[in-house]
């Protein structure tokens, strides 16, 4: 399965794909938002896994703007934030998962079997 991974830290990044490629997936990166949109287009993903907190365009707008070019995107969102109204906001936005940081295998691995996609 093709992963895009929008974040703005290397790090995250690099723990996501580490977990994701050893899974089996591919995995494509984005280190900002536009970037991310725009590799969204290009690369059509199954799964985004998304951050909130990023420079410039912040996750949410991101989250709104695949939603309105693709309305069947499958977005997890990936986040330090552990507030409930931010959860709550982005399930209202069309997220379809929340995956917390820092992240662990087991995290990752458990927000794509909710999915119903692995295996």
């Amino acid at each position: 399965m093709k992963i895009l991974v929008i974040d703005d830290s290397a790090l995250a990044r690099r723990v996501l794909r580490g977990i994701l490629s050893g899974a089996g997936h591919d995995v494509v990166e984005a280190e900002d938002g536009i970037t991310g949109i725009e590799k969204y287009f290009l690369e059509k993903p199954e799964i985004v896994f998304l951050d909130l907190t990023m420079e410039g365009l912040k996750g949410v707008e991101v989250l709104k703007k695949i939603r309105e070019m693709d309305k069947n995107s499958r977005i997890i969102v990936a986040t330090a934030d552990i507030q409930s109204a931010t959860r709550e906001e982005v399930i209202k936005e069309g997220a379809i998962g929340f995956v917390n940081k820092p992240f662990s295998e087991e995290k990752v691995i458990s927000a794509l079997k909710e999915l119903g996609k692995w295996g």
